[in-house]
């Protein structure tokens, strides 16, 4: 079977789906009398998935969120924590609703914490999520925004005075008895009259697109920024708060290419709507992947991929422009490889910040602006993610590894330090496979890597063990060091006495442009 699996899969898959697989143990000759506990599927529901962490501008918190399974319910609960970045203090949880939606921002003086949630006493308003505050002190969340269609996502002018938001059209669907030619309650069938008529985790596409707003904190009141058949993404403010740039795919039939084009518009306090955007760049590149202003304003970093007919095999990489136009500068050719989505500026403006995919690790890197030196700020053998970078050139992530789930790091000095330790109880309860890594030749001589998992030391398993092959999707990703995503389905399999064997195939990131793109075209030969 093929499959895309570039997203990691739902546990509820898991527990449907391979339940039968990993709860077989019939070739096994038992645990030891007194051994450790090995891992259930029971015991997943007690992992704390930590995400998004958002340093403060200052450098002195860090701001994430916790989601945890709640069986009763039948539901994900989602809340917002607080960290000293000094890790002097135990994490504080801020809220306790379990619907904070995402989209976690501080305020540019660090007083505010905003964030996304469906919220309200009736269904319509939970369905239609909207901008929210929290005083990093404590207290009640406060709504912000009350518009009609759903709030995307949302960024702060550096005066903290207003926020950009990225607002989707509302569905006309929504309200079916308001509809004009239309007599039922019940929504109207769905019309396909598009190329590109669903998208993963959307659904089906309607007409409808997502544009900039200005909204005013102060007096509520809103101003349209953009407009018409196109979508704008990724907004992000120029430092003296007078621009603002989006991505947005404006060709001739934007529905059938992936060429994306990177926009800068002025923003000037009273100016009226309608400012025509200049276009700076166009390139393929990451939904999320947001383009970064240099610190004085001149430049704007972003990702940029490979040629359209690549899509599979993209590997994404830092380039900067100016922002009175001109030629595109590419950055991190000679490494030759990919970058996650986000990127930072140093505090000088002289080189950017990053994290790039590297042989079974993910792995933060400095990449000056002049020159082809790439630093590797931390070491191999784990997997690092979620970059967000203050202005006294601490970086947040999330890491994690074989044994450990993600939890918040801070990279400051040379250093990269855990900050938080939620799931530190469970782990030390569990005994874990044990995950090596290994390479071996392939039939045409080139070397393959990948992980290897055997069963947990205090089980006593037949001998020769029964091998699970687990592959990820994409093709382009990478298996690595870490526990999370299907990497819980590795210990599973593992502590049902399986070994597991995760291999990066041809097509697969962290090694090189040649062997990403080995099998373009060329599926199943290699």
């Amino acid at each position: 079977m093929l499959c895309d699996c570039s997203s990691p899969m739902p546990l509820a898959f898991f527990k449907s789906i391979l339940l039968p697989l990993i709860c077989t143990t019939a070739f096994l000759t038992g645990p030891a009398a007194a051994a450790p506990r090995v891992l259930s599927l029971a015991d997943t529901d007690q992992l704390r998935e930590v995400q998004a962490p958002r340093l403060s501008p200052d450098g002195q918190w860090v701001a994430y969120t916790v989601k945890v399974t709640d069986n009763s319910k039948d539901k994900l609960l989602n809340d917002l924590w607080i960290s000293s970045a000094r890790g002097d203090a135990a994490a504080l949880r801020l809220s306790f609703s379990g619907d904070i939606g995402g989209q976690l921002r501080w305020s540019p003086q660090g007083q505010w914490l905003s964030f996304v949630a469906g919220r309200g006493e009736d269904e319509a308003a939970r369905k239609l999520p909207q901008v929210w505050r929290l005083n990093r002190s404590g207290g009640e969340a406060e709504q912000l925004t009350h518009l009609k269609g759903e709030v995307l996502d949302h960024v702060w002018s550096p005066d903290g005075k207003r926020l950009l938001l990225v607002v989707a059209d509302a569905d006309p669907r929504d309200e079916p008895e308001t509809m004009a030619g239309w007599t039922r309650k019940t929504r109207p069938p769905i019309v396909i009259d598009r190329f590109h008529f669903k998208q993963d985790r959307d659904g089906y596409l309607g007409p409808q697109n997502k544009h900039l707003v200005l909204f005013d904190i102060a007096s509520a009141s809103t101003q349209a920024l953009t407009s018409g058949p196109y979508s704008e993404t990724a907004p992000a403010w120029s430092p003296d708060g007078k621009r603002v740039s989006f991505l947005s795919q404006r060709g001739a039939d934007a529905d059938r290419s992936e060429e994306t084009g990177l926009f800068v518009m002025d923003v000037l306090p009273g100016a009226m709507p309608g400012a025509a955007p200049r276009q700076l760049a166009s390139f393929t590149t990451e939904p999320d992947a947001v383009p970064v202003w240099s610190p004085d304003g001149s430049k704007i970093a972003f990702l940029q991929g490979d040629p359209v007919r690549f899509s599979a095999y993209q590997r994404y990489r830092p380039a900067v422009v100016s922002v009175n136009g001109g030629a595109v500068q590419p950055l991190g050719d000679v490494l030759e490889r990919g970058f996650q989505p986000g990127l930072a500026w140093s505090a000088d403006g002289r080189s950017l910040l990053g994290v790039i995919d590297d042989d079974r690790s993910s792995i933060l890197v400095r990449l000056p602006l002049q020159g082809s030196r790439v630093d590797k700020l931390t070491e191999a053998g784990q997997t690092v993610s979620e970059l967000s970078a203050a202005s006294d050139g601490s970086v947040a992530l999330l890491a994690t590894s074989d044994r450990q789930p993600p939890e918040v790091a801070l990279w400051r000095d040379g250093q990269l330090r855990r900050l938080t330790h939620h799931n530190d109880a469970w782990v030390a309860d569990i005994d874990w496979g044990r995950t090596t890594t290994f390479s071996a030749p392939s039939a045409d001589g080139t070397d393959v890597h990948g992980l290897l998992t055997l069963p947990p030391v205090s089980m006593t398993a037949r001998q020769p063990l029964p091998t699970v092959l687990l592959i990820h999707g994409g093709p382009n990703g990478q298996d690595s060091h870490g526990l999370s995503g299907h990497d819980l389905l590795r210990e599973l399999l593992s502590a049902s006495g399986y070994a597991v064997l995760q291999v990066n195939y041809r097509g697969s990131s962290g090694r090189g442009d040649a062997f990403q793109k080995a099998i373009y075209a060329d599926w199943g030969n290699k």
